[in-house]
């Protein structure tokens, strides 16, 4: 089987959200559309691993991270990894969202000293989705794309058979014998 290297397919959604931001910022109202959507099952994603006791506020900062990208889209320096860049802006939506939303004493350490437990958090996810990405790389090409479009990336069935040029009926095919051999696989390494 023919493994795809981790930097390689980080670097696929980072090469798909900074084409159609820079196409946005072009002008191009369908692209920016487009980069909205996926950048919001992006931020979904980012947040659920770190609002974990308080799920329902996901959506709420999902929109205010949405509305500060969209208001500070022309401070983008593009030699910055527009994920980089994104997930900044996240966390100090984040840290604003605890402070106003946490009652004082609450938590054992002050706010200001949070970044440093979202950088742990930001390393765990990583060496995560390492041991996922390296799980996934196991697997026929459709059956990962397909997993990674709906599960990793957050985009709809629909979403993910526009992407990939199939029907919708194939990409829910495609994901549920993909995870049916990676729990095979699991239970055979355990």
């Amino acid at each position: 089987m023919q493994r795809i290297p981790l930097v390689e397919q980080h670097r696929g959604s980072e090469l798909r959200l900074r084409a159609l931001f820079l196409q946005g910022l072009d002008g191009d109202e369908q692209a920016y559309r487009r980069f909205l959507q996926a950048t919001a099952a992006h931020l979904r994603a980012f947040l659920r691993r770190r609002l974990g006791s308080w799920p329902d506020e996901v959506e709420d900062l999902v929109q205010e991270c949405l509305l500060a990208i969209h208001n500070q889209r022309r401070s983008y320096y593009t030699a910055v990894p527009l994920t980089a860049w994104m997930h900044a802006i996240a966390r100090y939506k984040l840290i604003d969202w605890f402070r106003r939303h946490v009652r004082q004493g609450s938590l054992h350490d002050p706010l200001d000293e949070a970044d440093g437990l979202f950088t742990s958090a930001d390393e765990d996810a990583g060496h995560a989705r390492r041991d996922v990405l390296t799980l996934l790389a196991t697997l026929p090409d459709k059956q990962r794309k397909a997993i990674i479009y709906t599960k990793l990336d957050g985009l709809s069935v629909r979403e993910a058979a526009s992407a990939m040029q199939m029907s919708e009926a194939s990409i829910k095919v495609a994901v549920h014998r993909g995870l049916k051999t990676l729990a095979g696989s699991l239970r055979e390494t355990t």
